[in-house]
């Protein structure tokens, strides 16, 4: 049984209202004293033309009786449900051990497709830590959209093209050799870079030489093209070594270089379509009237720039994957770029640039400032994360040293943390990095999180438990504590909705840690082997419920569940 459901279609009916539209207005009241679920009235003010308490009165004077609930009351504007807390918890647990790994999912995305564009490094240049809010939102978002029954593709938009790869072809040739970028890889590439930068300071020809390599580039120049291609590989090597470590996969690799010739193309329809105007000699399309400066196409030079390139591809993956929504994951410092080549295919004639999403988010820095690849202040995301699993295994050493697969366990407990850490927090907020907050164990953390995972999992084998176990009374669930371990879990469907509609990961972030919060309060006031095999029996099935739920919401997010720690 939905109660929710139950709910809405006893409001339905007296309020003579859609049954969708009631259920969009129904809430989970965080004072338990308000009942299970509340139905609002004060958007209905308008709508009636009266006082919103007015209107919930006359709509609980009209509310027919149902078994789903022992108790409808009117409280000024809101009409407060009580359900039976047996029936109640009897529904969830059965719900969740039932469907087990698909509790959660659901269709209301089957047949549509979703593009997400998350993570797109740049070539030749270092992952670092800067990275990581792309890989891990884009990841988590491939995720929920999945749950909810949408075809996700993954493309990893690589910054593999442009006048930074002339500035390293001319570093390279300059301060470089075969042999240091063979032994040294990215590190040596990001050394020339971060020399010819400082070199570019003192003597600005540097900068026409880079630019003459990128045109040579885009000519097809044999010996350009083949120092490009050499970054490129040992860039990716570098990249999947990482990506492996997060647990991040994506479905192509189709970066900037791979639109290069389909752009000629989208440049002569901005033109047949009386788009594109000169300005001082580079070809831009004016967004005066959308209040935005202009999106600039093609350079002086001819050159074309990242808003080209974006629009290109945008007009590629309509074509090729149809998708309903296509979701670009970068800086919030993007925001106006986006805003720009959106505006562009819209102009274009094309009604589809409506489903084009920018997901923005903040900056990560460290606790002594900001990140910049060009003065060489970087931290190393493979160097982070070994670091993150180097200080879980001291934590182990220190509170279980006899843990088994104790270094698979600390890859999970590390990575999880910094994975953890950053979704937790709202994708808008900038994020000061910090070893001491991420890895606590009794935080609102990842660790904390997966011990109560594994403390569920405890249980369960030193129970030998069983899910077979038949005719569970379900009333000895009626405390407040298993009562709210219900009402949470329950929550599992509507928060990936919620997380899918802000495209917020942190959303299935925070409902785990109310998750393990309720668990770890039910767990504590409550013994869960009790002698009474009646109270056992529920109360284990409730806990096999919650590990459930905590493995497939850490999943969601792109993070191990450990059943030891």
């Amino acid at each position: 049984m939905d109660f929710k459901y139950e709910a809405a279609k006893l409001i339905a009916k007296a309020a003579d209202m859609e049954i969708d539209e009631v259920l969009g207005m129904i809430e989970v009241p965080a004072n338990k004293e308000m009942g299970d679920y509340a139905f609002p009235c004060f958007k209905l003010a308008k709508k009636f033309r009266k006082a919103p308490n007015l209107i919930a009165a006359d709509i609980c004077g009209k509310l027919e009786g149902s078994d789903s609930f022992t108790k409808i009351e009117c409280v000024a504007a809101y009409i407060n449900f009580f359900t039976d807390k047996s029936s109640y918890a009897k529904t969830v647990i059965e719900s969740v051990n039932n469907a087990g790994a698909k509790y959660g999912e659901s269709s209301e995305g089957e047949g549509k497709t979703i593009v997400i564009d998350y993570s797109s490094p740049n070539i030749a240049k270092p992952f670092h830590v800067g990275h990581l809010r792309s890989t891990v939102i884009g990841s988590a978002l491939y995720n929920i959209f999945e749950k909810l029954g949408y075809k996700c593709v993954g493309i990893n938009h690589l910054g593999d093209w442009g006048t930074q790869f002339g500035k390293l072809i001319e570093a390279y040739k300059l301060w470089g050799s075969k042999e240091a970028v063979e032994e040294k890889g990215i590190s040596e590439l990001t050394r020339i870079y971060v020399k010819f930068h400082e070199e570019a300071e003192k003597d600005d020809s540097l900068n026409d030489r880079a630019r003459a390599w990128f045109v040579k580039m885009q000519d097809g120049d044999e010996e350009a093209i083949s120092l490009w291609k050499w970054f490129y590989d040992i860039s990716i090597k570098e990249f999947e070594r990482v990506y492996e470590k997060l647990g991040v996969k994506f479905d192509y690799y189709t970066g900037e270089s791979f639109y290069n010739d389909k752009m000629d193309a989208v440049v002569e329809e901005l033109k047949a379509k009386n788009l594109l105007v000169e300005s001082n000699g580079a070809m831009i399309v004016d967004l005066e009237d959308a209040k935005m400066p202009p999106c600039l196409i093609l350079r002086t030079d001819g050159g074309t720039l990242y808003a080209t390139r974006d629009i290109t591809a945008a007009l590629y993956r309509k074509k090729t994957y149809d998708f309903d929504k296509c979701i670009y994951v970068t800086a919030i410092d993007q925001n106006l770029h986006f805003a720009q080549w959106f505006k562009v295919i819209e102009k274009m004639g094309y009604d589809w640039s409506k489903d084009l999403v920018h997901v923005p988010f903040g900056l990560v820095s460290l606790e002594d400032g900001k990140l910049s690849t060009r003065k060489g202040k970087v931290v190393l995301m493979e160097d982070l994360l070994n670091e993150a699993v180097k200080k879980t295994t001291g934590i182990i050493d220190e509170k279980n040293p006899d843990l088994p697969n104790k270094e698979e366990v600390a890859k999970q407990v590390g990575i999880g943390a910094v994975i953890f850490d950053d979704l937790y927090n709202g994708r808008i907020k900038d994020i000061v990095f910090s070893w001491d907050r991420m890895l606590n164990f009794d935080g609102e953390t990842g660790p904390y999180v997966q011990y109560t995972h594994a403390r569920a999992c405890s249980v369960l084998k030193k129970a030998g438990y069983d899910k077979k176990a038949e005719n569970i009374d379900y009333s000895v669930l009626a405390d407040d504590a298993a009562a709210d371990v219900c009402k949470t879990i329950a929550l599992f469907n509507d928060k990936i909705k919620e997380a899918a509609n802000r495209y917020e990961p942190s959303v299935i972030a925070r409902y785990l840690v109310d998750v393990a919060q309720s668990f770890n309060k039910f767990y504590h006031d409550n013994i869960i082997l009790a002698d009474d095999e009646n109270v056992k029996n529920a109360r284990l099935a409730l806990v096999d419920a919650v590990r459930t739920v905590i493995k497939s919401g850490l999943a969601i997010l792109g993070i191990d569940a450990p059943e030891q720690m």
